[in-house]
């Protein structure tokens, strides 16, 4: 027996060789694709993924928005790769805070979703000179996204970096880790015209970069039609049911949806209607697709100076299913959740075959797609813009609104139809709304001097590009210069100053006489002032303001900004050139340099203390300390009072305002058309005020006791009218009727609703809950969310939906007259309720 004994330990040790090795085997997974789908561990994969971008939010909340994406039917988390904050410095690279990218996808990972890393290393994204760091721009002799020997050892390097981290975190599907997607470039095919032959070169070079580094998952290359094997090639754009991959052997993949569209300072505020949104989504399906991304699902926030632009605004909301604050935005989040619901219900017949196409009449038609049992899913389509219609398929009559997908897993029943929006409807938040003064110590200010004010400034005898000459360290630069009227010349004129962007400041003798600026598509403009001089010098000083490098476009990287053109018109129109004078030049303000924004300079003498602040009055620093109001929730500056300029908190900077730039008055519609090709001028809204008022404040930026706000202000506002928000409560409703569908997530497999009916459902933000309920009704009710009122056939039903509802995070109430009784027999019902969720 004795010698039986070593034998034990020497089994267990095999034992936990074999579960180890297994366990590893487990987590692995291999990734591949055919012509219909990603092969996932041997598996083909319908996926649903959604943009958030981890510098666009805050370590503290990334769980939480996962959470939300998850609950939202998402399988797949794509966010781009940022050079210029990863490598801020040649060679020196930062992983830390809002920019923790391992931190965030293991967070995905914990989630039990996938990742598509879009690595680029050009993101576009609406980013600061498109994700690329500046210092790029100053290697002699470079060339971006060209056959240029320069840019393409740079390129490598940083992809090699992030592929080697990615490696060492072991966050590669492979290695057990979310990661099943990379990609390279970005939406190059939109400018590969402008670069010749070398474009094409650059593409297949990209592609054997990617490969070599060995990543064990598939690369795409997005709106990119000569992708060479075997890199997937896949589409962006509002629509992509019509996109064909450039190989038989590729999967119809799509990775840029929008939900929406950014904002951009002096324009409307765009909105993508669910109902279209949904539309697009089961088209793609329903034409092949099996893959497709939300660009964005979170949009978030442009924290200090990453937006892009020109003059991208700092709310990055993008009218995505979250918004900018982390809030679920309904109806889009519920109706698109219900989508992913009816497309998970296909997705065993998605991956086996084909589909089968019939052409059910004018702008009328349906994808069939069968198991090898014969069992079939179908998608029904009516693609007109204005038409509904009814159809017969497969023995049956169904009812298809214009513009609209209906999906039937079963091929008979209906579990649903992209222009019915059954999910709830948040119309509104209840928010405490606290001026800044009522907390307040005191205010305190800086008064910043127009033109040069350090020894550091230098002196040419031309103008200069503004880019070349700060090197994106401030947004602005000073032009500072003379003109010397002499004796029997007159003293009045015209000023010509023509600048390539974004925005300026004109003063002559220290005082403000012009202010130009551009817009986001034109940022170039010019300044026709009429001045007033004295005999001798005069000073002439010109601010001139970047806002946001270009990220976009063919040679986008040596766009320039700033003046380029100064000319003196005297009242005879005979003009004098003064853009060849000897100018002297000042990078950044001197409050930048004092670091005024800095908490370590909160109790400094530099700040002016006295009873009557300076308002509405240019380069101003203004200094406060605050409480943020109560409660968990997310927090907003309200600065509809303020001109342009910047603002931090804590230190912290929460980005650039410009809420005196308005929109132009028309534009907008009053009531949106879903149908028919969407676009980001369609559904407009907003028009004649600002893109944005509130600027998003992430609440661990804050603590308990007195916060530190700090702004610069550029025009001229008034900050005591300045307010802190936050939300504490949301009202909602939710319409349904007898005839819609039941939800999807009631479809059994293979037995489809059974007597299941359709139901009203609400739900609140997580932490708050149902406090009342404002209007139920059963019946005819007329009107919207927010004035609902009965009509003329009407179940009183109140103290029913209380009595479900009252205290709940969430609740459900069936459709039927069998359970809310039949005011009104042999008619269409409909159910109406409004209700009030809070903390």
């Amino acid at each position: 027996m004795d010698m039986k004994k070593p034998l034990l330990p020497l089994a267990l040790v095999f034992v936990s060789i074999f579960m180890v090795y297994c366990f590893d085997r487990a987590l692995s997974a291999s990734v591949t694709y055919d012509n219909r789908a990603l092969i996932i561990d041997g598996k083909r994969r319908v996926l649903q993924s959604g943009s958030i971008h981890y510098p666009r939010s805050t370590p503290e909340v990334w769980p939480e928005l996962i959470r939300k994406s998850k609950e939202g039917g998402l399988d797949v988390i794509e966010t781009y790769v940022f050079w210029s904050y990863h490598e801020p410095v040649r060679g020196e690279y930062y992983f830390g805070g809002r920019f923790d990218l391992v931190k965030f996808v293991k967070t995905v990972h914990e989630a039990g979703l996938l990742v598509h890393l879009r690595i680029g290393p050009y993101a576009c994204a609406e980013w600061n000179y498109g994700g690329f760091p500046l210092w790029l721009h100053f290697i002699p002799g470079i060339q971006f996204r060209t056959t240029n020997d320069l840019y393409k050892q740079e390129m490598l390097r940083f992809l090699t970096k992030i592929v080697g981290l990615m490696k060492e975190e072991k966050l590669f599907a492979s290695q057990g880790g979310p990661i099943i997607l990379a990609q390279v470039e970005n939406e190059y095919e939109l400018v590969e015209w402008a670069y010749g032959v070398a474009g094409g070169l650059y593409v297949k070079w990209a592609a054997e970069a990617a490969i070599s580094l060995n990543t064990t998952v598939p690369w795409v290359m997005c709106r990119q039609g000569d992708a060479p094997d075997p890199i997937i090639n896949t589409c962006n754009g509002f629509y992509c049911d019509r996109f064909t991959p450039n190989s038989p052997l590729k999967p119809k993949m799509w990775t840029e949806n929008y939900s929406g569209w950014f904002k951009a300072f002096g324009y409307p505020i765009p909105h993508r209607p669910v109902e279209d949104l949904a539309f697009a989504v089961a088209r793609f399906f329903e034409t092949s697709g099996t893959f497709q991304n939300y660009y964005m699902y979170f949009g978030g926030t442009n924290f200090g100076r990453t937006a892009g632009g020109p003059l991208v605004a700092t709310s990055y909301d993008y009218d995505a299913p979250i918004d900018e604050y982390g809030s679920i935005r309904q109806p889009k989040w519920g109706h698109l959740r219900n989508l992913h619901l009816a497309i998970k219900l296909c997705d065993e017949y998605l991956i086996s075959s084909d589909p089968t196409h019939l052409q059910l009449g004018n702008n009328l038609e349906a994808h069939i797609y069968y198991k090898p049992s014969n069992e079939c899913a179908a998608f029904l389509a009516n693609y007109d813009s204005e038409q509904d219609a009814t159809v017969t398929y497969n023995g049956a009559s169904y009812f298809l609104p214009a513009w609209s997908v209906s999906i039937l897993p079963d091929c008979k029943n209906v579990v649903f139809n992209t222009a019915k929006v059954v999910s709830q409807r948040n119309f509104a938040y209840t928010t405490t709304d606290d001026k800044l003064t009522l907390s307040a110590t005191s205010w305190s200010w800086y008064i910043e001097k127009p033109g040069v004010w350090g020894n550091n400034s230098f002196t040419e005898s031309r103008l200069l590009e503004q880019i070349n000459t700060t090197k994106d360290t401030s947004d602005y630069l000073w032009y500072t210069t003379s003109i010397n009227i002499m004796p029997g010349q007159p003293k009045e004129g015209f000023l010509l100053i023509e600048s390539l962007g974004h925005a300026a400041l004109v003063f002559v003798n220290k005082k403000l006489v012009a202010f130009g600026y551009g817009n986001h598509d034109d940022a170039s403009f010019s300044i026709f002032e009429k001045i007033s001089l004295v005999k001798g010098n005069n000073t002439l000083d010109i601010l001139s303001m970047m806002v946001g490098l270009q990220n976009f476009g063919p040679w986008f990287d040596v766009q320039g900004a700033g003046v380029f053109s100064v000319v003196f018109v005297d009242p005879w129109y005979n003009k004098y050139d003064i853009s060849s004078e000897e100018w002297t030049y000042q990078v950044g303000l001197e409050g930048e340099y004092l670091g005024l924004d800095e908490v370590i300079q909160a109790n400094s003498s530099l700040w002016t203390e006295g009873n009557i602040l300076p308002i509405n009055s240019s380069l101003i620093w203004y200094k406060v300390s605050f409480s943020a109001p109560q409660g968990k929730g997310p927090l907003a500056l309200n600065l509809t009072s303020m001109g342009k300029g910047q603002a931090w908190v804590n230190g912290q900077s929460i980005g650039r305002y410009w809420p005196a730039y308005l929109s132009p008055p028309d534009g907008c519609t009053e009531n949106c058309d879903y149908r028919g090709e969407y676009n980001s001028t369609k559904c407009q809204q907003s028009c004649g005020q600002p893109a944005q008022t509130l600027y998003h404040v992430p609440r661990s930026w804050v603590h308990p006791g007195e916060n530190l706000l700090v702004l610069h202000e550029e025009l001229g506002g008034d900050p005591t009218q300045i307010s802190v928000l936050t939300r504490t409560g949301q009202e909602i409703c939710s319409i349904v009727s007898e005839d819609d569908p039941p939800p999807a997530d009631s479809w059994i497999r293979n037995k489809g609703f059974g007597s299941q009916s359709p139901e009203a459902q609400l739900a609140c933000e997580q932490g708050w809950h149902i406090t009342s309920i404002n209007f139920a009704s059963f019946g005819s009710p007329q009107g919207n969310c927010g004035s609902f009122k009965a009509g003329a056939c009407h179940a009183n039903i109140l103290s029913m939906v209380k009595k479900a509802c009252i205290g709940e995070e969430q609740c459900s109430i069936p459709v039927s007259a069998a359970n809310l009784g039949d005011p009104c027999p042999d008619v269409l019902k409909t159910l109406a309720i409004e209700a009030i969720c809070s903390e």
